[in-house]
C-alpha cells in the first residue's frame, strides 16, 4: 500500500470488509385479495364437484280446508364441477451456495422455497381471474390428458345471473362450458354498478367485495351518486380522494384493487360463496439429488369452487 499524502484513506487501504446490508428488499406485489378472502375447502378428486340449489319464487299460497294433498315434484339440485389445476415451481441450490456465509438469509434453500410459495399463490389468483386471457373473458376448465395439463375454470365462466355486458356482449352459459362474449367497451359508471347490484339483490345475493383493476379503482373513487357530498375531516388534516367502501341501495361493498385482474372486468363477490378446493395443499418436497445441488419441488393442486354463481356479479366491457 503506497501512502502518498501521509494519511491512510479508504481509497488506498486494503482489507476493509465489504459493506453489505443484512436485509433483502423486494417491492414485488405479493398480495392475493381474492384468494385470501375466500374460504378453503377439500377436494378429493381431480374433478371436483358441488351442488347448487334455490328456493321456488314467492307465489300466492292459499288453500281450502280439507283439500286433498297434491304435492308437486321437487326441483333437483344442480351439479357443478371444476378440474383441479397443478401449480408447480422448483428451487435448485448448489451445495456451495448453501454452505457459504450469506447476507439476508441463513439458508438459501429456505429463502428460495419461501419465494416460490408466494409466487404460486399469485399464480392461483391469476388463474381465478382468467389466466390472463385477453379482454377478461375467462378461462374454461380443461380436463387434461396424458401430457396435457388440467386447468381450473375461472370465475367469469360460471356467472350467468348477475351479469352486465356491453352491446353485443353475452354472459357465459355456466359451469365453465364456455367463456363470456366480449361486447363494446363503455365507461364504468355508478348507474351500471347500481343496476347490476339491483339484479343481484333480486337474486338473493349479498356481495361484500368489489374487486377492481387499478384504473377502475380510480373510476369508482370518482363516483358521486345522487349528488353525494365528499366529506373532509379537518382534524385529520388530510383530503380523502378515494372511495374504499361503496354503499348502495342494497349492498355495502369494500372496494379492493386487485393486480391480478386482467382486462376490464369488475367483480362483486361474496367470499362466503367462493372457495379454493385443495386436493394437495401448498407444500415443498425434496427431489432426488443429482450432482452437487439440492432440489425441491413446490406444489399446490386445487380448483376454484363457485359455490353458487348467483351470489356474485360481474360488469364486463368497461374501459378500465
Amino acid at each position: 500500500m503506497a501512502i502518498t499524502t501521509g494519511v491512510v484513506e479508504t481509497y488506498d487501504a486494503v482489507g476493509n470488509r465489504e459493506d453489505l446490508s443484512d436485509m433483502i428488499w423486494d417491492v414485488s406485489p405479493s398480495e392475493t385479495p381474492l384468494l385470501s378472502a375466500m374460504k378453503k375447502t377439500k377436494a378429493t378428486g381431480s374433478n371436483h364437484t358441488w351442488q347448487e340449489d334455490s328456493l321456488a319464487a314467492a307465489a300466492a299460497n292459499a288453500h281450502p280446508e280439507g283439500e286433498i294433498a297434491a304435492p308437486a315434484d321437487p326441483a333437483a339440485t344442480t351439479l357443478l364441477s371444476n378440474y383441479t389445476q397443478i401449480y408447480k415451481k422448483h428451487a435448485v441450490v448448489s451445495g456451495t451456495q448453501e454452505a457459504v456465509n450469506k447476507a439476508g438469509r441463513k439458508s438459501e434453500m429456505a429463502f428460495q422455497v419461501a419465494k416460490r410459495m408466494k409466487e404460486i399463490k399469485l399464480d392461483i389468483e391469476y388463474s381465478m381471474f382468467g389466466n390472463g386471457v385477453a379482454n377478461g373473458i375467462g378461462n374454461i376448465k380443461v380436463g387434461g390428458s396424458s401430457g396435457t395439463a388440467r386447468e381450473s375454470g375461472s370465475i367469469e365462466t360460471y356467472l350467468t345471473s348477475n351479469v352486465s355486458v356491453g352491446s353485443t356482449g353475452a354472459a357465459a352459459s355456466g359451469n365453465s362450458a364456455d367463456v363470456m362474449t366480449t361486447g363494446t367497451d363503455r365507461d364504468l359508471t355508478e348507474a351500471i354498478l347500481a343496476s347490476v347490484l339491483t339484479t343481484a339483490y333480486g337474486n338473493g345475493a349479498d356481495p361484500k367485495l368489489l374487486a377492481v383493476s387499478a384504473t377502475n379503482k380510480g373510476v369508482v373513487g370518482d363516483f358521486t351518486a345522487g349528488g353525494a357530498t365528499r366529506y373532509v375531516s379537518t382534524d385529520a388534516s388530510k383530503l380523502n380522494v378515494s372511495i374504499d367502501v361503496y354503499e348502495g341501495d342494497f349492498h355495502t361493498l369494500k372496494v379492493v384493487p386487485c393486480r391480478n385482474i386482467i382486462g376490464d372486468n369488475v367483480y362483486a363477490i361474496d367470499p362466503q360463496y367462493l372457495a379454493f378446493a385443495e386436493l394437495r395443499g401448498l407444500h415443498a418436497k425434496d427431489l432426488a439429488t443429482t450432482g452437487d445441488a439440492r432440489q425441491k419441488e413446490i406444489i399446490c393442486e386445487g380448483a376454484l369452487e363457485v359455490c353458487t354463481e348467483a351470489a356474485h356479479a360481474i360488469i364486463a366491457d368497461t374501459n378500465g
